[in-house]
């Protein structure tokens, strides 16, 4: 009988949390459940680190901004960017439109009497509750991109998918 023992064969590769994916929706009121869904499925399928909480937020910040896309600028913008990246521990969600207006809803305060931008305001305080943080700038082409980045729940894996 032989005693030697045998090495396991490799682990399979860890999935990578480095990366940047960018498309394009229309800006139509149906794009806003396509992304979210789209989106869903990236993250799941690159093994980002989020939890059911994170992962809610990651798709309310999108949905808000794609939202504000369609309903704002779309007469501007034949085309909505969409750009999702995954890097030093953080996923960040970016959508860009070719509407020059920056909202400064990102920049005000509820309590000080701002009524308009309300969905920003939500992006903004789920933003920084994950301990993340958002904002915008302008495009080379005129437009803007609003963002909002949050860090991963480095600490544990990903949770497996739900059915």
């Amino acid at each position: 009988m032989d005693t030697r023992s045998v090495a396991p064969p490799p682990a399979p590769p860890a999935p990578t949390l480095t990366g940047a994916w960018r498309f394009t929706v229309a800006p139509a009121d149906v794009s806003v459940p396509q992304t979210r869904h789209a989106v869903r499925e990236l993250l799941r399928r690159q093994g980002a680190p989020l939890s059911a909480e994170l992962l809610h937020g990651v798709l309310l910040i999108l949905s808000e901004l794609v939202t504000n896309a369609v309903r704002h600028a779309a007469l501007l913008t034949p085309v909505i960017g969409v750009e999702v990246r995954l890097e030093g521990g953080w996923v960040r969600l970016a959508v860009e439109d070719g509407h020059p207006y920056r909202p400064a809803a990102l920049h005000a305060a509820p309590e000080h009497g701002h009524t308009g931008g309300r969905g920003l305001l939500l992006v903004k305080a789920t933003a920084h509750e994950a301990g993340g943080c958002c904002g915008v700038e302008p495009t080379a082409a005129g437009g803007k991109a609003v963002w909002a980045a949050l860090p991963l729940d480095l600490a544990r894996g990903p949770e497996a998918p739900r059915r």
